[in-house]
Parts: C-alpha cells; sequence; structure tokens
C-alpha cells in the first residue's frame, strides 16, 4: 500500500481517500514519501479543531480562518508550492454540497501543480460528485515487522529479559491484526499483570482482540469449549473437519496445499449444524467470529450497511486465520436479488459484495454458514468455488439418535445404565437431536416437580407428547431432501450409501 501510495503521489493524483484509524502511522509513511520527492514535498495537516497546521509543527502554529472545510479547500487551492495536504475526518461534512463543490474546484485547479489531497478517515464515505476522481486505499494494520520494533521498544524500555525466538514469535502473531497504539497498550497490560512479558502471557494479547470485536459492534466473539464429541454422528463431515484441522499452518502451504475458503451446511432445523460451527472452532484451534447480519443493515445513513459489512470483513481478515460464522445464510440474503423496490437495492449491493470478497479473498478466513431453507438462497452462493464443499445434514439415523441420547443423557448423568437407548431410539423417530434434547428436558421437569429421579417411561411420555417437525413441516422437509439427494454430500454417510437410502 504504501508503495502504490507514492506512485500515485508522483503520478499527480489529486485526490485520494485512506481509509486508517492510525493516524499517527499514516501520517509518518506519508510525510516519509515527501521526503524522498527533490525538491521535498511539504506535508499539510487539517482538523475542524485547529485547521490548516504544517506536519511536525505545534498546533498553535496553524493557517488562519482554515477551521471550515470549505475555507480549508480553499486555502489549499491558493497555495502554489507542491504539496501534501491530509484532511482528517471529512466524512461528516463530504456530502455537503459545499464541501464537494470545493474540493471538485481543487481536484480541477492541481493539474499541472504537483498537489495532493488525501482524505484520512476511519470510514469510507465517498460522494457520487467525486467517485469518478478518488481513488480509495486501505492503510494496512502492522505486519510482523512493524510489531517487532513497538515490542523492542517495550523491551528496551522496561529493561525486560530477552524473549527465545519461538516466544518472541508466538507474541508477535497473538498481536497480529491490533494498531500499533493496542499492541503497545496489551504488551503494557501483560507486563503490569505479570511482571514481565513472556509467551504464556499471549492469552493477555488475545484478549485484546475480544475486546476488538465487541468493539466492532457487528460481529460476536464466540468461545466454545465442547468438541466434536458432542455432535452426535455425521461421521462424514466431521472426517472432512478432522482431515483440514491443519490446513492453515505453514507446513500445509509448503506441501502445496490452498486455504479451505468455506463450507456450507444445509439440514433440517435442529439437527446439529450450529453446533458443528462451534466445535469446528475448538477442533482446529482458530478464533470463531459470528457476523450478525442483522446489524450489518442500517438505514440511517446512504452507504452505511456496506461500509458496516466492509468494516466487519476487515475485522475478520486483520485477527485471521478465523472462522466466520454466518448462521441461518437463507434468512440473511433471501430476496436479495429483489430487493430494489423494498430497500433501495442494500440488500442486492451487500450480496454481491460479500459474494465479491468470497471469491477474491487472500487472507484464511473459513467461512462456515448454515441454511435450512436451500429455495431462498440464491443460486450464485451454491456454484462451485464459492464454499470447498457443501454438505447435507438429514435427520439423525436410528444408531445417530442413539448415539444422541447417550451424550445428553451423560452430560445429566453419571450413570445411564438404566436407560434402554435402544428402545428411545426406536420411539423417537423422526426426532431432530435438538428434538431428542428437548424430550430429555421435559422428561426431567416432571420428575423434578414430583421430588423423585427422571426415568425411561418420564422420556418416553415427553416423546409421545412432541410432534416433531419432521411431521408439522413435511413437504419442506422432503422438499429438501430431495434437492440434496442430486446438490450435497451427506454428512453422515458415504455417496454410495446416500444413493441407496429411501427418503
Amino acid at each position: 500500500m504504501k508503495e502504490e501510495l507514492n506512485v500515485l503521489i508522483q503520478a499527480q493524483y489529486p485526490l485520494i481517500y485512506l481509509v486508517t484509524s492510525e493516524e499517527e502511522r499514516a501520517e509518518q509513511a506519508i510525510f516519509a514519501i515527501g521526503q524522498v520527492f527533490k525538491p521535498q514535498r511539504r506535508v499539510y495537516v487539517w482538523t475542524v479543531t485547529h485547521g490548516i497546521v504544517e506536519y511536525g509543527q505545534p498546533r498553535s502554529v496553524t493557517q488562519h480562518n482554515t477551521v471550515s472545510p470549505e475555507a480549508a479547500v480553499e486555502w489549499i487551492i491558493r497555495h502554489r508550492e507542491p504539496g501534501i495536504f491530509i484532511l482528517k475526518d471529512l466524512h461528516p461534512f463530504i456530502d455537503a454540497p459545499a464541501t464537494t463543490r470545493s474540493l471538485r474546484d481543487a481536484i480541477a485547479s492541481f493539474k499541472g501543480f504537483q498537489k495532493n489531497i488525501i482524505l484520512m478517515s476511519p470510514m469510507q464515505q465517498v460522494p457520487i460528485e467525486l467517485e469518478k476522481e478518488v481513488v480509495v486505499l486501505d492503510f494496512p494494520l502492522p505486519d510482523m515487522s512493524d510489531l517487532n520494533k513497538v515490542l523492542n521498544n517495550h523491551l528496551d524500555d522496561n529493561r525486560g529479559r530477552r524473549l527465545t525466538t519461538e516466544a518472541r514469535e508466538k507474541l508477535l502473531r497473538a498481536a497480529l491484526g491490533l494498531t500499533k497504539d493496542e499492541s503497545e497498550k496489551v504488551y503494557r497490560k501483560a507486563q503490569v499483570t505479570k511482571g514481565r512479558l513472556t509467551e504464556d502471557e499471549v492469552s493477555i494479547v488475545l484478549s485484546e482482540k475480544k475486546q476488538l470485536i465487541r468493539r466492532n459492534g457487528i460481529l460476536d466473539y464466540i468461545e466454545e469449549d465442547e468438541t466434536l464429541d458432542v455432535v452426535g454422528g455425521l461421521e462424514e463431515l466431521k472426517n472432512w473437519l478432522r482431515q483440514r484441522s491443519n490446513a492453515f499452518t505453514e507446513r500445509a502451504r509448503e506441501y502445496g496445499l490452498p486455504q479451505p475458503k468455506g463450507m456450507l451446511i444445509l439440514g433440517v432445523p435442529g439437527c446439529g449444524k450450529s453446533l458443528i460451527a462451534k466445535t469446528t472452532s475448538r477442533l482446529w484451534g482458530l478464533p470463531l467470529l459470528r457476523l450478525d447480519m442483522g446489524r450489518v443493515y442500517d438505514g440511517s445513513m446512504v452507504g452505511r450497511s456496506e461500509a458496516n459489512l466492509r468494516n466487519a470483513l476487515k475485522t475478520a481478515e486483520s485477527i485471521s486465520p478465523a472462522i466466520l460464522f454466518i448462521d441461518e445464510l437463507d434468512k440473511s440474503f433471501a430476496g436479495s436479488s429483489g430487493s430494489g423496490d423494498s430497500d433501495g437495492g442494500t440488500s442486492s449491493r451487500i450480496f454481491g459484495s460479500f459474494l465479491t470478497w468470497m471469491q477474491e479473498k487472500k487472507s484464511p478466513v473459513f467461512v462456515m454458514a448454515t441454511a435450512n431453507r436451500v429455495e431462498r438462497l440464491p443460486g450464485e452462493f451454491l456454484r462451485k468455488g464459492r464454499f470447498d464443499e457443501i454438505f447435507f445434514v438429514d435427520l439423525p439415523t436410528t444408531e445417530e439418535r442413539k448415539e444422541i441420547f447417550r451424550i445428553h443423557l451423560t452430560k445429566r448423568r453419571s450413570d445411564i445404565s438404566r436407560f434402554d437407548l435402544d428402545q428411545l431410539s426406536k420411539m423417537s423417530e423422526g426426532f431432530s437431536g435438538a428434538e431428542i434434547e428437548q424430550a430429555i428436558v421435559a422428561a426431567m421437569y416432571e420428575a423434578f416437580a414430583q421430588d423423585r429421579e427422571f426415568t425411561q417411561l418420564d422420556i418416553i411420555a415427553a416423546l409421545k407428547a412432541t410432534l416433531p417437525l419432521s411431521r408439522t413441516m413435511q413437504e419442506q422437509v422432503t422438499a429438501l431432501r430431495d434437492w440434496a439427494r442430486q446438490r450435497a454430500r451427506p454428512a453422515a454417510a458415504s455417496f454410495a450409501e446416500y444413493q441407496r437410502m429411501e427418503f
């Protein structure tokens, strides 16, 4: 990015939009670029609080009457010397007609002059009038070398002991995705908490990433202690996941394997799709981030929803490798193709942006999505290349129901020998895993109210009192099974066995 910014300035691009929240690092990079030119380019910084100030000068040394955006741009136009002019946080004013017109006037006046305006803001907001004139760049977060300088400065300031190469790498990798200021603060926090900085403080560094997710407001950081062992059945799907448990390591890259893109899990509600996503995080040792599409949509400002999605995806990339979990994808993007009449095309634009990101992303972010109603999904999601695999999770078989009963009963009682799992499995035909669990809970409530231990008969009574979803929504379940027979990979059986199954 720094090389591209250098090229754009040399090529006299008049307007550059730099998206970043790290003002200090970005200013230093721009100033360094200005020093390369012969003669050197002077750098000026504008804020709404101080007006225009030359970079490196005290804030008291301001250019008078340049606090308003229009006055600042007018001063830049009149300034005859070459220069780089940074306008900070202009986005609240940029849609004002006077501000937009001033910027367009400045662009026209720069022809033949070595002057550049750089709009620096943590969020991207470009008016239609400027779309053809502006170049948008994302200022990258610190890489390993940048973070290494921060760590060295911290150790020097605190006279910390020398770190082993392995300990240093762990601390640096844990800090990837944090800004320079955030990494400085978290290293200080680790120092204060433990009195010294070692590889054991990686958990403290990772806690800062959780704060980063919470501040984002659109992503949720999910911590899951359960393993794949709590998922009954679905052996084909679990084997697929186990084979890729080391897919994001350097050893996999050296072997020539590409980074996994993601997977889509279709199936009947309550059959463990979301649980699989959560337990995969534990299996792979990667953070699990849930993208809440309901929080993405924001009608308060034009373009705000698209900016929310970009920020969420950028945050996920910044702490990668990670798993991005989207639950009930069919509800998130249903009707996106016809959103022009209902929301001005916002859903269509968000859907297009997400598809483009999935197709072009280079960062190791594994997208794990679930869906119940396949007919609601846009066809673009289902074509090859979007996901590594599409799995279908059907209602559990007899053996799988037996395993599900064993798992849920073992969670609640240490000795389950008094339960006849074969009978329970037979009595629960057509039940999903979630419905089996709720039948056990209902049986326990019944026995608890009578101040006794729950029994086999209590569970059977609860099963008989429950009408499973496979019966209440039989047509929908049958349609989903028919679609999945030829288009998805079965999560619980081999392809040959799956083809022989009677739905």
